[in-house]
């Protein structure tokens, strides 16, 4: 009999996902969702319905002692026209937390971006592929397998050479966060290597990351979502999309971070809460947006194309958003003393560009999220910072 013939074959349930706030049965399996159906119905466009589906952050978790894993998925994989296709989404598979194997899947469906600034799209079907692990461990073990960040994912089954079994909950903290396409993990490598991960390794927690590439706007229904999902830490990393999308003015975005910050409240009042402005990005530090594709040097980069002469009738900058962030907390944290504020700069500023530079002029590569993963670590989960654990 062959390796493949001895296979157990086990459907996905819902109970072997974490990361996730939905879960949609589709024809071939379960498609894991990171806003909940009513948030959904609410997204306005498809830039954000494409990225709240894309499992940054999402894992399966089970125990085993097989030393041989296939896992059976639909990807859905988006190139652009007239660009090289990007290479396929890579999943990684953790050990007992130690990231052990990679593998990708072949095939899947094929979503076509014919416009960059609208997302216009064409959609073609293709089969199910599957991820190949073996000559894994020996014994009994717990294993993540963490799914392409970048790349809708359909789960439809395991195969390995011993039953599994959806992993025993770990008593870790929750850690919540939300972000832009930095958070969800734009530029890095692998699903496990994106800077919010390596920090809830760090940090011993585990991690629902609403990082949504191109859509942390300050939605009211992102914060809905927050305010009703379960977590110990939430940490919002806001401002660079508001820029880079020319989406708000001054006079709209101080009462929206109040409004996000008090839809959080309502369901978390006392838990710590982390208001994370952007990191270093030299195109957007004093240009508003809108943020627009760059050919010119033969590669794909962003520039901001505002006129920093309009930041007196309100149109923002990162600086100004720092500055805005910052009042913020500062107002809001006499009544309110487990709400914080962190710079990004300090997460990566001029010195971590200039050691590791964005290679797309917004996004950092895989040297810059490990940067601002270590940099999160040491100013938040380490020491005194805000969700350090206190001792009893």
């Amino acid at each position: 009999m062959s390796t493949e013939q001895k296979l157990i074959t086990t459907p996905i349930t819902a109970d072997f996902l974490r990361g996730h706030l939905d879960v949609e049965e589709t024809a071939h399996g379960l498609l894991p969702h990171r806003l909940p159906a009513r948030a959904r119905r609410q997204i306005p466009d498809d830039q954000l319905a494409v990225a709240e589906a894309q499992p940054s952050g999402v894992r399966l978790a089970f125990r085993t002692s097989a030393t041989t894993i296939r896992l059976d998925t639909l990807p859905t994989k988006r190139v652009y026209r007239g660009f090289p296709p990007p290479p396929d989404g890579v999943y990684d598979l953790l050990v007992d937390g130690r990231l052990t194997a990679q593998a990708t899947v072949d095939g899947g469906n094929l979503r076509t971006i014919t416009d960059m600034q609208t997302q216009t799209a064409e959609f073609t079907p293709g089969p199910v592929g599957t991820a190949h692990f073996t000559d894994l461990p020996a014994g009994e073990k717990d294993i993540e397998i963490w799914l392409p960040h970048a790349e809708i994912t359909e789960v439809v089954a395991l195969r390995s050479d011993a039953p599994v079994e959806p992993a025993p909950k770990t008593g870790r903290r929750v850690w919540l966060h939300h972000g832009s396409s930095i958070s969800h993990g734009s530029n890095a490598v692998s699903p496990s290597t994106i800077w919010p991960a390596l920090a809830a390794s760090a940090g011993d927690v585990e991690l629902i990351n609403l990082g949504f590439s191109g859509s942390a706007l300050v939605d009211p229904f992102t914060a809905r979502a927050m305010r009703d999902t379960r977590a110990d830490l939430i940490s919002l990393k806001l401002g660079i999309n508001v820029v880079n999308g020319d989406t708000m003015r001054l006079r709209a975005f101080a009462p929206a971070i109040h409004g996000f910050l008090d839809t959080i409240r309502e369901g978390h009042p006392a838990i710590p809460l982390l208001l994370v402005s952007p990191v270093l990005c030299p195109t957007q530090e004093n240009t508003p947006g809108p943020l627009m594709p760059d050919l010119s040097g033969g590669t794909l980069k962003f520039k901001a194309t505002g006129d920093p002469a309009e930041t007196a009738a309100g149109r923002l900058t990162l600086t100004i958003v720092r500055d805005v962030l910052a009042d913020i907390v500062e107002q809001r944290s006499a009544e309110d003393p487990n709400l914080h504020y962190l710079d990004g700069l300090d997460l990566y500023g001029e010195s971590d560009h200039d050691e590791f530079p964005l290679p797309d002029a917004i996004h950092p590569g895989p040297e810059g999220h490990r940067r601002i993963g270590e940099n999160f670590t040491k100013r938040v989960f380490a020491n005194n910072g805000p969700f350090a654990i206190t001792p009893n």
